[in-house]
C-alpha cells in the first residue's frame, strides 16, 4: 500500500516537506519500502524461523514486512480523512539514511510528527515520546493520535499525551 502516498527521495526532500507546511501535522513513516533486493530475499527464506537478511538489517522477515505493510495500510486508508489537519510522507531508511542516526531510525516502520519546523513528542506511555515505532492495525486510533497531536501542537506544546495508554501494565 506505500505506493499510494508520497515518498521523499532525499534528505532535502524531507526537510523541505517539514518547513513548507505551515498549518498542517506532517506526519512521516520512516521505514523500509523493500527494495527489489529485500524481495527476492523473501522468496528464498520463507521457510526460515529467524533470519537475518544483510541487505535490509531485519531477523523476521515476513513478520517485519506484515508490520510495515500493516501500517501503511493505516496511513493510505486514513490519508484521506485527515487530509484538512494532516500531511503523510513515506522516507525509505535505506534510500535517505540522513535521518537514522539522529531519530534513532532502527525498527522497520517508525511514525514521527512534525508541526511548523518543530519535532512534536507524544507520550504513549511506553518511555519513548519521539515515535511509534509499531503498528498500529486500528484506523481510528490512529486518527484520534493524530488529531490529538494536531491540537496540541497548535497550542505550542511540544509534548502531547496520547488518547490511549499503550504502557504494557494493562494488558494483563
Amino acid at each position: 500500500m506505500s505506493y499510494l502516498l508520497p515518498h521523499l527521495h532525499s534528505g532535502w526532500a524531507v526537510d523541505q516537506a517539514i518547513l513548507a507546511e505551515e498549518e498542517r501535522l506532517v506526519v512521516i513513516r520512516f521505514g523500509h519500502d523493500w527494495d527489489e533486493t529485500c524481495m527476492q530475499n523473501k522468496q528464498i527464506l520463507v521457510a526460515d524461523v529467524l533470519v537475518y537478511v544483510v541487505f535490509c538489517k531485519v531477523r523476521s522477515f515476513a513478520y517485519l514486512e506484515s508490520q510495515l505493510l500493516e501500517m501503511d495500510e493505516v496511513l493510505a486508508s486514513v490519508a484521506e480523512t485527515i487530509k484538512n489537519f494532516a500531511v503523510i510522507y513515506l522516507v525509505d531508511i535505506t534510500e535517505v539514511p540522513d535521518f537514522n542516526t539522529m531519530y534513532e531510525l532502527y525498527d522497520p516502520s517508525t511514525v514521527m510528527f512534525f508541526f511548523r519546523n518543530k519535532h512534536i513528542m507524544i507520550d504513549l506511555g511506553t518511555g519513548n515520546n519521539n515515535k511509534i515505532n509499531w503498528a498500529l492495525k486500528d484506523k481510528q486510533e490512529f486518527i484520534d493520535i493524530v488529531e490529538t497531536v494536531y491540537r496540541g501542537a497548535r497550542k505550542g506544546r511540544g509534548l502531547v499525551i496520547a488518547p490511549k495508554d499503550y504502557s504494557t501494565k494493562y494488558r494483563y
